[in-house]
């Protein structure tokens, strides 16, 4: 008996709901078995893909040499997706009649329903239907999902494997879902299969000995995915982004950019400290400094001891390549132009975390710990797309890297520190660097490149996953609308934020020392913990600074699994999308103030499409 398998997409599996009798494999005349659950590794990295391109429209493309995959909300796969946009991907393949019934019988909810077609050569999926307050309404974790557990077959001919995405959606998701296809193809592997660990070799300046001769290693096909943007107009928006402006070139030229930079987060944070020790990082800064005519200040090693670093140089002395701090600077040709802000990223890069002396946990902890350098692979790779945009402000991203190792040099619990700040610090847990790097990284800001904004970002705390969890990073500031604007980014570039308490005069105790100004970790472990690690930070800065200190805990986002997600990068740019010259990104806060206005639903009768009509676009709910 022919049948045709529905599949429902949850995180973690796929399994089968039900059979349909009445559809069946398109373009096929084999029996289809199947039964019991079919399981996918979400972490698990099908395929090295090595260029990623976006476009607007359907391009043409044939089954079964080019898989294909249409996704997005039912609402617009029911009306918006033509019968020319099928001719042009599924050619006679898949006719219209058999997508339009397939179709017909997703059912997302809460999650994403998705169908394969042609023997998983092509599918199309639903994105759910339902969303709470706190997620966004594009569904980027959900499209996410989706393309994981996508894999379809590769052709046996051709000089390159490649799959084509299209994603239909409204203007204002395009950067959102534009993002999330970037985090499902990592760039890093270092399986002796693929072309990038072949690439990887041949880049390396210091081979270890294990690796294999790489002229007797054959390369393999290489791999593209292009993603292909239907975006539908919503004719009940006022205050949006427009469909032409969503679509036109430059935007689609700085969605690439920003999946770029997310992809090279993700790398630097994926590769191990053998690979990308701090050197190795430096490196990276400076090919970025160089692609966008940036400035770069490197201090390295014992000069930033002498320099006044003291924090920054006890976290990294033990290392075997040392600590650095590297600024790359962006200054406008014309800062007379305008009222001229000066703006800092500071990113905290420990390349590993061993803890230090208060060793961490090997089995259970220490693994994993070569992606404490998340937040400086954000700035830099954030850094790289906001100045190529067009950034009409002055900004600056601030690299703190070490390696927090264990010698007989390293920092002891009970040694007292100087930060760059002036301040002492009592070192009671030398698993709390973090905190140290950072504090000198934001004085330096203020003091040297005397900025108005300086935003801190940080794989800082593992509290931080038990107070806004493994998908939304945690936020704290001192200015209430740059909490209300970290928390809409988030949501309107997938990087999910959530607002954690900020109350110096209640926590910052935590810190109280008998012989220093403060010590660099709590008293008491129940209160609040994240937080107090914020505040720390914002101490070195002053808490009656009248300037905008942000700071962003992305602990439990910067991976999912063993691979790292780019976290970040999106936001950062989101954040300052008003300083952008690129018109789609500077079209984005208004957005997110005509978000923050919006009546959020959440109930089981809500089962549209997450159109902004029940939300950013109900112009009745204007205070």
């Amino acid at each position: 008996m022919i049948f045709y398998r529905l599949l429902r997409i949850s995180r973690t599996s796929v399994r089968p709901i039900r059979s349909h009798s009445n559809l069946r494999w398109f373009g096929t005349n084999c029996t289809v078995e199947g039964g019991g659950n079919a399981s996918f590794d979400l972490d698990k990295v099908k395929m090295v893909v090595h260029t990623l391109h976006y476009s607007s429209g359907t391009s043409q493309s044939s089954l079964p040499q080019t898989p294909c995959l249409i996704i997005g909300h039912l609402q617009l796969l029911r009306n918006f997706v033509t019968p020319d946009n099928l001719k042009a991907k599924f050619g006679n393949v898949i006719s219209p009649e058999l997508f339009k019934d397939a179709v017909a019988r997703l059912n997302p909810g809460t999650t994403a329903d998705f169908i394969p077609l042609h023997l998983n050569v092509a599918g199309v999926a639903a994105l759910p239907t339902k969303c709470s307050r706190h997620n966004s309404p594009s569904q980027p974790h959900a499209l996410y999902n989706v393309l994981k557990s996508w894999d379809p077959p590769c052709p046996p001919s051709g000089d390159a494997n490649e799959r084509h995405i299209v994603i239909v959606c409204y203007p204002q998701d395009v950067l959102s879902l534009g993002s999330a296809v970037a985090r499902c193809f990592p760039l890093y592997s270092a399986k002796t299969s693929s072309v990038f660990a072949v690439k990887a070799v041949r880049d390396s300046d210091e081979l270890l000995s294990t690796t294999p001769d790489k002229d007797l290693r054959n390369e393999s096909k290489e791999n593209r995915v292009v993603v292909e943007f239907l975006v539908a107009p919503n004719a009940a928006a006022r205050e949006t982004i427009a469909v032409d402006l969503a679509v036109s070139d430059q935007s689609l030229e700085v969605i690439s950019s920003i999946a770029e930079s997310i992809r090279l987060a993700a790398r630097i944070v994926d590769m191990p400290c053998n690979i990308m020790h701090t050197t190795a990082f430096v490196q990276e800064a400076k090919k970025v400094a160089e692609l966008v005519g940036a400035e770069i200040l490197i201090i390295k090693g014992e000069e930033l001891r002498d320099r006044g670093f003291g924090a920054l140089w006890a976290v990294g002395m033990a290392g075997p390549e040392p600590p650095y701090l590297v600024v790359l600077s962006h200054r406008p040709k014309d800062p007379a132009a305008k009222n001229m802000k000066k703006i800092a990223w500071v990113g905290k890069g420990i390349v590993f975390d061993t803890g230090g002396l208060c060793i961490k946990t090997p089995k259970n902890v220490m693994c994993g710990m070569k992606r404490d350098c998340g937040g400086a692979a954000a700035v830099l790779g954030a850094f790289q797309s906001a100045v190529r945009a067009g950034f009409d402000q002055e900004l600056h991203a601030v690299l703190c890297l070490a390696e927090n190792s264990v010698s007989s040099v390293a920092c002891r619990p009970d040694d007292i520190v100087y930060s760059y700040s002036g301040k002492s610090i009592e070192i009671n847990n030398t698993d709390a660097e973090g905190r140290l790097v950072l504090c000198d990284g934001v004085a330096f800001a203020q003091k040297d490149l005397k900025c108005d904004i300086i935003v801190d970002m940080a794989t800082l705390t593992g509290a931080q996953g038990m107070s806004t969890g493994r998908y939304h990073a945690g936020i704290m500031t001192n200015n209430e609308r740059w909490e209300s604007l970290a928390y809409w980014m988030g949501k309107m570039t997938g990087d999910l934020t959530y607002p954690m308490v900020y109350c110096p005069e209640m926590h910052f105790t935590e810190f109280k020392s008998s012989v220093a100004d403060m010590k660099n970790s709590v008293a008491n472990r129940d209160n609040a913990t994240a937080s107090c690690a914020g505040l720390f930070i914002m101490s070195h800065l002053g808490f009656d600074w009248p300037g905008v200190w942000l700071h962003i805990d992305i602990a439990s986002p910067v991976h999912v699994g063993e691979r790292a997600t780019g976290y970040g990068v999106a936001l950062l740019v989101g954040l300052f999308a008003h300083c952008s010259l690129n018109p789609l990104l500077r079209g984005l806060p208004r957005i997110a103030e005509y978000t923050d206005k919006m009546v959020c639903r959440s109930t089981p009768e809500y089962s549209a499409p997450l159109t902004r009509e029940a939300g950013i676009n109900d112009t009745s709910n204007e205070a």
